[in-house]
């Protein structure tokens, strides 16, 4: 399920670069702009130059109609080009309006028939292949026509020439009954304009997805070594203020065993002492289990450990830690529920310690009450546990909610070191971290740990 998900965003971001295209969207409406300019520019040397059977009066209303479009695309094109279906839509009316330029300019007598393949080829490199197929087949579709309905060159006022003419009923009769060369030469030009469309569509798409498949898979590694450099910074810090501490607080230590043995110690003084020594456990025991985790992950070593004993252990440290939270746990286990494996080390209890710390600090921000609820449930086919923390808090904003636990961001309550720092300790048992909002209002975390059993393929079931 974690491979699924990784290549789900991978495809997401591959579509989402798709969209963005061979470049920008100001490269891709330049190119759109040559166009319109290759279509003025024939129109007015095209019958002199090249031969073109031109009707200047319909040529006319096809120019301004495209510049009026081309216009309005390139105001609007950050929203258009944005989206495979705002692009579409551009490239399926490009393919109209070059059809009818090229239809009132000699149809399929036109030595530039190939410039069909233009929105074409845009649509095989930016848009996935349903897009390019469909173009393919309009233009196609439009080519095959305009051979069997030649343009009329004697309307509109046009200085067509009655040889132009001539050549059009010629190309009608030849079709019709099969002989001489140019009946078959026209039939190759239609034939070579489908090869080349279906190379487009088949070979350039497919090399094009799959380089867009290569980038985003490279963005999607630079993202997670990223992460994973940011948590290195985080765990070389933690490491040195671990080693920092170790001095101090034995030296505390020291001092307050020798003022408690003090026969001048007084009443005040001794219960101040023992909040000391209280305050003094707590960091004696963090910094005990730092150790403990930083030899287990420079080992890779994980131990099994029932679903039953993880919440005792959690429940144990959220009332050492937190003796003021009100936390709603589970009320029972069913004994197939509690005597789930899961392979754990010592930073997974602290990573849910995070995010209870987190909903407990929302919560008491919201309603001025430290309090979050937690359930477990066992997920579909026997793939894991899911241990959801719900706060009381405000939520998230949306824009955090994506970001957060994947990288360290600036947020009113800070950068998401905590979570970050859960999101990988979980990701490094298997797990998953989920960050969404609730309906009834606040945020819940869920921590999806898989089994033991799951991890090797057998199924359970509570």
């Amino acid at each position: 399920m974690k491979e699924a998900s990784i290549l789900s965003k991978r495809e997401a971001s591959a579509v989402k670069m798709l969209s963005r295209g061979l470049g920008s969207a100001d490269q891709l409406a330049l190119l759109r702009a040559l166009g319109w300019l290759l279509q003025l520019l024939l129109t007015l040397v095209g019958e002199q130059a090249f031969g073109l059977s031109l009707q200047l009066t319909p040529l006319t209303w096809v120019l301004g109609l495209a510049f009026g479009y081309l216009l309005v695309t390139l105001w609007y094109r950050k929203g258009l080009f944005l989206h495979e279906t705002g692009l579409f839509s551009v490239l399926l009316i490009d393919t109209l309006l070059w059809t009818a330029w090229l239809y009132f300019s000699g149809g399929a007598t036109n030595a530039f028939i190939s410039l069909l393949l233009l929105p074409i080829a845009l649509a095989a490199v930016t848009l996935p292949l349903w897009a390019a197929w469909s173009l393919t087949a309009l233009s196609t579709l439009a080519y095959s026509l305009m051979i069997f309905f030649v343009p009329s060159f004697d309307t509109g006022g046009a200085p067509s020439t009655s040889e132009h003419a001539a050549m059009g009923h010629e190309m009608m009769a030849h079709m019709a009954h099969g002989t001489m060369d140019m009946g078959s030469h026209y039939v190759g030009m239609w034939l070579n304009f489908v090869v080349s469309a279906l190379a487009l569509t088949t070979s350039v798409a497919l090399i094009a997805r799959r380089m867009r498949k290569q980038d985003a898979e490279l963005a999607y590694h630079r993202e997670a070594q990223l992460t994973q450099e940011q948590l290195l910074a985080l765990g070389t810090a933690s490491a040195q203020m671990a080693h920092q501490l170790a001095t101090p607080l034995s030296s505390l230590r020291l001092l307050l065993d020798e003022a408690k043995e003090s026969p001048q110690a007084l009443a005040y003084q001794t219960q101040t002492a023992e909040e000391m020594d209280l305050a003094l456990g707590r960091c004696e025991h963090t910094l005990k289990e730092l150790r403990l985790a930083t030899e287990n992950i420079r080992s890779q070593h994980m131990a099994k450990q029932n679903l039953a004993d993880l919440i005792n252990a959690l429940q144990h440290s959220c009332l050492l830690f937190m003796p003021q939270a009100k936390i709603s746990w589970p009320d029972t286990l069913s004994s197939g529920l509690a005597a789930i494996e899961l392979n754990t080390d010592p930073s997974v209890v602290p990573a849910l310690m995070a995010l209870i710390d987190n909903g407990l600090r929302a919560s008491m921000d919201n309603i001025q009450q430290p309090k979050v609820s937690i359930t477990v449930a066992l997920q579909a086919a026997g793939q894991g546990i899911g241990l959801r923390i719900r706060d009381f808090g405000q939520g998230i904003a949306p824009a955090l909610l994506a970001q957060l636990g994947n990288r360290l961001v600036q947020s009113p309550k800070g950068l998401g070191a905590a979570l970050l720092l859960s999101h990988a300790s979980i990701e490094r048992l298997g797990g998953q971290l989920i960050l969404a909002q609730h309906p009834q209002g606040g945020t819940v975390a869920e921590v999806r740990l898989p089994t033991v059993n799951s991890e090797t393929g057998t199924k359970r079931t509570a």
